[in-house]
């Protein structure tokens, strides 16, 4: 996907977002146990502000989220957040750099990608917390949500933080599988003890498909 389009996707699920979460800010969030809406909307909120800092100062800020947050009221935390974001990356190239928890990618567009993948999956729970329809996911957001998922959270964080997943993972024998998103992408993984590697296409010698 091009940036210009993430950047389109994150403002029309921001505005979703917004629109829904002050219909009724005391519901629980079934998709993030033991929030409610009001948690789930400062959540977004903080994320805003912890990338626009990021982008900002060149490295993830730490400690966070700073004490004084806690005294915004939930909506005004998303408004400055979203507002903060977009001034960010409105006076940035995607190439620019950003400090990033993610090796590979230290740069603005990884953050764009993420900020559009964070607000729609948000905006998702919003919808449902509160019983609205749940608009459907662009289908070119839905496969890269699936790439990311794939590459830059799961395959990355086997491979840097492989402590974590090392139970999971010793107890497969080893697989190749394929995972497909319709005719529009396939991806091959692989898994076995300590291994999670994924490569674009269908390629060959899978042991079963998903």
């Amino acid at each position: 996907m091009e940036f210009t389009r993430f950047l389109d996707c994150l403002a029309t699920d921001h505005d979703r977002l917004r629109g829904v979460v002050e219909t009724d800010p005391d519901a629980p969030v079934p998709t993030c146990p033991g929030w409610t809406v009001a948690d789930l909307t400062r959540h977004v909120g903080e994320v805003y502000l912890h990338k626009a800092a990021a982008m900002r100062d060149g490295a993830e800020p730490e400690p966070w989220p700073p004490k004084e947050f806690a005294d915004e009221a939930p909506t005004e935390l998303l408004d400055r957040g979203y507002a903060a974001l977009r001034a960010e990356f409105a006076a940035r190239a995607p190439e620019d750099p950003a400090g990033t928890w993610y090796g590979p990618d230290q740069s603005v567009g990884f953050w764009i990608r993420r900020m559009a993948q964070e607000t729609v999956v948000h905006r998702i729970d919003a919808e449902l917390a509160t019983g609205r329809p749940v608009t459907a996911v662009p289908d070119d957001l839905a496969v890269d949500g699936v790439d990311e998922l794939l590459k830059v959270f799961v395959a990355y964080s086997v491979a840097e933080w492989g402590d974590y997943f090392t139970e999971i993972l010793d107890g497969s024998p080893g697989r190749t599988f394929l995972v497909r998103a319709g005719d529009r992408a396939a991806w091959r993984v692989r898994t076995g003890p300590g291994e999670f590697t994924v490569t674009d296409g269908a390629g060959d010698g899978t042991d079963g498909a998903g």
